[in-house]
C-alpha cells in the first residue's frame, strides 16, 4: 500500500502530487468541450425571444426582478410540485445572461406563463400587495407610463445574434414591426409575425391598445416564461433527446 507519509513529509512532492492531480482532472472536464458541438440537449419548441419578449427581458433584468425570483426549478419533489417540471438546460441556452438566481424571496417564475392573466399581472406589478397581500415587492405601475423606443430593438436583435441567439436577417430587418404587431395584434403584419417566431401570443398586455408600453413587453416576457416545451410529450429518457 502506497504510504502517504512520503508526500506529507515532503512538500514538493506534495505540490507535484497536487498538480498532476488536477491536470488530469481539468482534461477530463475540458477536452470534450473541443469536439462536441453543443453541451445543451436539443428540445423541441424553443426559439429565440420576439422582440417584445427580449424587450421585457431587458426590463425584468434592469429592474433587479433576478434578485428576488429564481428561474431555475431544481429537480426535488418538493419544487416541481410546488411550481413544475424541473428546469431544462435548453430553456436557458439563449438567456445571456442565464435568470437561474441564487435565493428566492419571492417563487420561481421559470413556469410563471399562462398561469395568471394579464389583468393579474398588471394589478401586481402596479400595487402588488392588491393581489399578495403578504408581498414585499415593490411597485412598478411607472412601467404602464414608458413607452418602448421601438428603433433601438432591431440593434438589440443584431447584437443578440452575435452571441449565438439564431435570430435571421428576416427577424431583425422587421423587429420593429414585430414588436407592434405582438402589443397591437390588429396592426398589419401579425400573420407574418406569428410565422416567425413560434407559439408567439400577440394581444394588447397593458390594457392600453393605443400605445406600446414597458408594461407589455414585461407582460409580454412573463406570460412565455415556461411555455415553449410541451411537458406532457417531453420525456428527458427518450432516445430523441439524448443528442
Amino acid at each position: 500500500m502506497f504510504n502517504h507519509g512520503i508526500l506529507e513529509r515532503n512538500s514538493l512532492l506534495l505540490v507535484v502530487g497536487i498538480l498532476i492531480v488536477v491536470a488530469i482532472g481539468g482534461i477530463v472536464e475540458i477536452a470534450p468541450l473541443f469536439y462536441l458541438e453543443s453541451t445543451i440537449e436539443k428540445v423541441q419548441g424553443m426559439r429565440p425571444y420576439t422582440p417584445l419578449e427580449l424587450t421585457g427581458r431587458t426590463i425584468y433584468v434592469r429592474e433587479g426582478c433576478y434578485l428576488c425570483h429564481s428561474q431555475m426549478i431544481r429537480p426535488l419533489r418538493d419544487e416541481v410540485e410546488r411550481y413544475g417540471h424541473y428546469s431544462l438546460a435548453a430553456e436557458s441556452m439563449y438567456d445571456h445572461p442565464f435568470q437561474w438566481g441564487s435565493k428566492r424571496t419571492g417563487p420561481d417564475l421559470a413556469r410563471v406563463g399562462a398561469k395568471y392573466s394579464d389583468e393579474w399581472h398588471r394589478a401586481h406589478l402596479a400595487d402588488p400587495r392588491s393581489v399578495v397581500p403578504e408581498s414585499v415587492m415593490p411597485p412598478y405601475v411607472f412601467l404602464a407610463n414608458a413607452d418602448i423606443n421601438v428603433d433601438t430593438i432591431a440593434d438589440a436583435l443584431k447584437a443578440g445574434s452575435m452571441v449565438g441567439m439564431p435570430y435571421s436577417d428576416d427577424m431583425i430587418a422587421n423587429a420593429k414591426a414585430d414588436l407592434i404587431a405582438q402589443a397591437t395584434p390588429d396592426a398589419d403584419g401579425i400573420d407574418a409575425f406569428k410565422k416567425r417566431y413560434a407559439k408567439a401570443e400577440a394581444r394588447d398586455f397593458d390594457g392600453d391598445p393605443k400605445r406600446v408600453t414597458e408594461m407589455d413587453a414585461l407582460i409580454a416576457y412573463l406570460q412565455m416564461l415556461g411555455t415553449l416545451v410541451d411537458f406532457k410529450t417531453y420525456q428527458a429518457d427518450a432516445p430523441e433527446n439524448r443528442r
